[in-house]
């Protein structure tokens, strides 16, 4: 089982930028697939990006694409979401998530406000 902990969202002018963090527990990280999701106050969650096992395929939704980059780090059992340019349509919970072929699992969120 994975365990995933987000970190690094915060209050932040349009404009501005911050590198969000998901720490994932247990041996076999490098094997799951990554994406980060994020929910809107009364909107569904939706796809922000995704990264391959190995870091070499990623996807980002048009709404980001060109604004934020997604990242691993095998080592240290972690991906990451760069997000510049924020905009305050950005303001979201944000939620990593680790996927295989049979499982899909979830953080708890971090919360990104982007003031206009």
């Amino acid at each position: 089982q994975v365990q995933l902990v987000e970190s690094g969202g915060g209050l932040v002018q349009a404009g501005g930028s911050l590198r969000l963090s998901c720490a994932a527990s247990g041996p076999t990280f490098s094997s799951y697939g990554m994406a980060w999701f994020r929910q809107a106050p009364g909107k569904e969650r939706e796809f922000v990006a995704s990264i391959s096992w190995g870091g070499g395929t990623t996807y980002y939704a048009g709404s980001v694409k060109g604004r934020f980059t997604i990242s691993r780090d095998n080592r240290k059992n972690t991906v990451y979401l760069q997000m510049n340019s924020l905009k305050p349509e950005d303001t979201a919970v944000y939620f990593c998530s680790a996927s295989s072929s049979s499982h899909q699992y979830w953080g708890r969120g971090t919360q990104v406000t982007v003031s206009s």
